[in-house]
């Protein structure tokens, strides 16, 4: 894999842009802008950003819709920036492939922790072993940061990435909606109550031929999900 570039902030308010890439730069991260959201796309593609901070009110392409692209050809984390805090903002920013959001108006010590702590989260460090979990026709490589399904390549988001790793290290295992939310915010960040079930229904999307009758990733009513130990396992409603 390419070595991570700059953070990438994505703004059209160049006083905004420029008091984060400020504090980002005080924190020794490398930083590149973007106006609108067609350069955003394109800077997505040149420079393989470490993280994509990204505005939703942008001129020519909107922050949903550019998050919307991004995920077609990249897993980068994003963190989306929106002056409205209502829960289905940012349960769509979630299902569409945001990995946090961040309420404006904000301080810029907090955004460079929720930076922090998004990276930390949705980091691969590259010591780690080379080993491919696989379930049927899921593979998961954990040194390449790939997934496919029946040899077809399938991008995620960092989260959905850390969520199906930690599923797939453990066949079989039940684990509860709260074990999961502990795995993927260890540091107790605040986010909506129902960001696991969000992660799974996307992930179930780009896995499931079914989603809707899901044979790798399992509900158990009432208690969370796991993943088959056989590929051939009858789903639980």
């Amino acid at each position: 894999m390419a070595k991570p570039g700059p953070v990438l902030i994505v703004e059209d308010d160049n006083k905004t842009a420029s008091l984060i890439s400020l504090y980002l730069k005080r924190e020794g991260y490398e930083t590149a802008l973007a106006s609108d959201g067609v350069e955003a796309l394109a800077l997505v593609r040149q420079k393989n950003p470490l993280v994509v901070i990204l505005d939703i009110m942008l001129p020519r392409l909107d922050g949903w819709e550019v998050c919307r692209r991004i995920r077609e050809f990249s897993h980068v984390p994003i963190l989306m920036l929106t002056a409205r805090g209502e829960e289905f903002d940012r349960v769509l920013g979630l299902t569409i492939g945001a990995d946090d959001y961040v309420v404006k108006p904000f301080s810029p010590r907090e955004l460079v922790a929720r930076i922090k702590a998004v990276l930390r989260r949705t980091s691969i460090t590259t010591g780690e072993r080379s080993d491919k979990l696989k379930v049927g026709g899921l593979v998961l490589d954990t040194h390449n940061y790939e997934v496919t399904v029946d040899n077809r390549p399938v991008v995620l988001t960092a989260s959905e990435f850390k969520l199906l790793r930690l599923l797939m290290n453990a066949p079989g295992r039940l684990f509860t909606r709260e074990q999961l939310l502990n795995a993927l915010y260890p540091l107790g960040e605040q986010v909506v109550d129902r960001v696991i079930d969000v992660h799974i229904g996307k992930l179930r999307h780009k896995l499931e031929k079914d989603a809707a009758n899901p044979r790798y990733i399992l509900t158990v009513r009432g208690f969370g999900y796991r993943i088959v130990q056989d590929d051939q396992e009858e789903s639980i409603p």
